[in-house]
């Protein structure tokens, strides 16, 4: 049996979500690939995440350079997480905690949560993008 692809296996998870999640995931995965064509989708850390497929220079692995965003899925909550959030100047306040390892957050309670956030979350992933080392 051939390897899941990395969209395939999103998909897959997608599709065993509930009915209530479901759309709101699908949604928030179409606008963050939109965003940027150098931009990746793979389950990590059991959840869809995101994160650049272009070139970089070199870094230590451990760093999660590459690494853009991870869902983090709750009941009655969806949680972006920015493993290098802090290094993103956020003008709208839409990223929350200050963790010393430079994790931050956005939360959505729901698809119109989301819809009415995603400019400042557009926002968000495209300053994280220009600060990609090349």
């Amino acid at each position: 049996m051939a390897k899941l692809t990395e969209q395939e296996q999103v998909s897959t998870y997608l599709n065993q979500l509930d009915d209530s999640i479901r759309a709101t995931i699908a949604y928030l995965r179409n606008f963050i690939l939109g965003i940027d064509p150098e931009i990746g989708e793979q389950i990590k850390w059991n959840s869809p995440s995101f994160y650049y497929k272009g070139e970089m220079a070199p870094f230590d692995p451990k760093e999660y350079k590459r690494d853009l965003l991870v869902c983090n899925l709750h009941k009655g909550r969806i949680m972006l997480v920015f493993p290098t959030g802090a290094k993103v100047e956020d003008k709208s306040g839409i990223l929350e905690g200050k963790y010393t390892d430079g994790r931050r957050m956005i939360t959505f309670k729901d698809l119109a949560d989301l819809k009415a956030k995603e400019n400042d979350l557009r926002s968000v992933i495209e300053q994280w993008l220009s600060l990609i080392e090349k």
